[in-house]
């Protein structure tokens, strides 16, 4: 019985699974066509406001080529279900134009991305094929254990129309982000991991105004 919940467990393909066959439905059906099949229903872009991407996708031709991209960090939910990957980005001569960011949920339909944003480039580009994960600990399931929140954004970070800021969390409540869009179009991202304790800020993301 171990050994089939086991290779079962082994068997479930992982965010950053789902993040490489994304990123090579690009190069095969086009860039839209792929943001289109892997988008869950509520998904998120910016362009810089945030916009449903739904809408944004919505009958969007495919460029002659693609951007390429791949993960180098991984940060997931202690249950699995929610992750939140990051690495560069390449534009379609190969130039490196930035690192991205997908926040990905599984449910029955499989992996969806419900936020998909960039960033500048801030720190050397790591290498493909071997990712760093960073895995939550769990929460104890005892009723009423302390819940310690994030850190509330400063006034400065929070600026924000009502519709352009959002936020999430992991079904376990182990993998939490917030996200800021000012009137300039200036974006932050914060993702959070329950480390046994409190939550731990792992990723930011600051996007300044185009």
């Amino acid at each position: 019985m171990i050994a089939a919940l086991l290779l079962a467990a082994a068997t479930v393909p992982s965010a950053l699974d789902a993040e490489q066959t994304f990123a090579r439905d690009a190069q095969r059906i086009g860039q839209w066509s792929a943001f289109r099949k892997w988008a869950h229903r509520d998904a998120v872009m910016f362009t810089p406001q945030a916009v449903w991407a739904r809408d944004f996708l919505k009958g969007k031709a495919d460029p002659a080529k693609s951007v390429r991209w791949y993960a180098t960090h991984s940060y997931v939910s202690c249950d699995g279900r929610t992750a939140v990957n990051t690495g560069p980005a390449f534009d379609p001569t190969g130039r490196a134009y930035g690192n991205f960011t997908t926040v990905w949920q599984r449910d029955k339909a499989g992996w969806r991305w419900v936020y998909d944003g960039g960033a500048p480039l801030t720190k050397p580009i790591g290498k493909a094929g071997n990712p760093q994960v960073q895995r939550a600990a769990c929460r104890p399931k005892a009723p009423g254990a302390p819940i310690t929140p994030p850190p509330p954004l400063t006034p400065k970070q929070a600026r924000a129309t009502p519709e352009d800021n959002g936020d999430g969390q992991s079904a376990d409540k182990t993998l939490g982000w917030d996200w800021r869009v000012d009137k300039s179009g200036r974006r932050h991202l914060r993702v959070y991991l329950w480390n046994g304790r409190r939550y731990a800020p792992v990723l930011t993301n600051d996007v300044p105004a185009e």
